[in-house]
């Protein structure tokens, strides 16, 4: 007999077979005598699962270690970090930064007032010398202007119109020599322009007049009779200063010149009173009066200073 296929009891002749959770009952009654004993016989429950299956598999091989890939970091020579801001950009060898005007120059032309107060101490912060920040549109403004003109390429009137405004408004580099190493005196025959160079770093710059390249013929100041006749060329080329005349004015052969610093023969730089804003002079560096009293009294050009003469 099948016991699985059993429901929990079943009456089958004489016996009796009763399913229990863990053990089958079976009961056997004969129906030949009334009162006849009973018999029991307990078999031990058949499960209806089949048994379980064990099967052993050999654990799989622990695979090889594959090395990891080394990846090199870029070297830097100084990485960035949040705490490291962005490299800015690169400023020219001897170029010095100036603040940007807080409130714009106006066209003033040539006029007296505080606008002019302003220009005034804007020209100096820009490296173009002048006298005084007195709001007095005089002298020195003028040649400052005039420099200033000269040396942003634009039309050199000496007054300050639309487009001078708008070029001081603009300017955020102080003014610089074409050369940006060592102590020397550069005058740029092209712009018409003296440059003061200290260490590398352009201190002032002048309005300045050299020769105009033109041939003349003159009396000599100094030998009635005598004429003096030439070419008026200011000289090309690296020189220095080898003398000079520390008071007052002097009569040259051509005329008149004030406290000059000599650097080629009878050529120098010197103040006269007539520097206007092209080459004018006879072969000289001309600069204003008053700029070469500055020359002096700040010791910017001592004897033996290198001078380059370039156009």
């Amino acid at each position: 007999m099948d016991v699985r296929r059993l429901h929990p009891a079943w009456l089958l002749g004489g016996l009796t077979i009763a399913v229990c959770g863990c053990a089958v009952t079976v009961s056997a009654t004969s129906s030949s005598s009334p009162g006849a004993a009973q018999v029991t016989t307990t078999v031990a429950a058949v499960s209806t699962e089949p048994a379980p299956t064990t099967t052993t598999t050999a654990a799989p091989a622990a695979p090889a270690p594959v090395e990891a890939a080394v990846i090199e970091a870029p070297v830097t020579d100084a990485p960035v970090t949040e705490e490291t801001p962005a490299p800015g950009p690169t400023l020219p060898p001897g170029a010095v930064p100036v603040a940007q005007m807080d409130v714009a120059l106006p066209a003033l032309g040539s006029s007296d007032g505080a606008d002019t107060q302003r220009m005034q101490q804007r020209l100096l912060d820009l490296g173009f010398w002048l006298q005084s920040t007195d709001g007095t549109y005089g002298l020195t403004t003028r040649q400052a202007v005039m420099a200033f003109q000269k040396y942003s390429g634009i039309e050199a009137t000496g007054e300050v119109d639309y487009i001078t405004a708008a070029f001081l408004n603009q300017s955020t580099l102080r003014a610089r020599a074409s050369t940006a190493s060592g102590t020397l005196v550069e005058v740029d025959k092209q712009r018409q322009i003296l440059f003061v160079v200290q260490d590398g770093v352009t201190a002032w710059v002048f309005n300045a007049s050299t020769g105009n390249d033109q041939p003349y013929e003159e009396a000599d100041q100094n030998d009635p009779g005598e004429t003096q006749r030439g070419v008026a060329i200011t000289p090309e080329g690296w020189f220095k200063t080898d003398r000079e005349r520390p008071e007052g004015w002097w009569e040259g052969d051509l005329g008149q010149i004030y406290r000059p610093k000599y650097f080629k023969g009878g050529i120098a730089v010197h103040g006269s009173n007539k520097v206007p804003n092209y080459a004018a002079s006879h072969g000289c560096v001309r600069v204003s009066v008053p700029a070469m009293d500055f020359i002096w009294d700040a010791g910017l050009i001592p004897l033996r200073t290198p001078v380059w003469v370039h156009s």
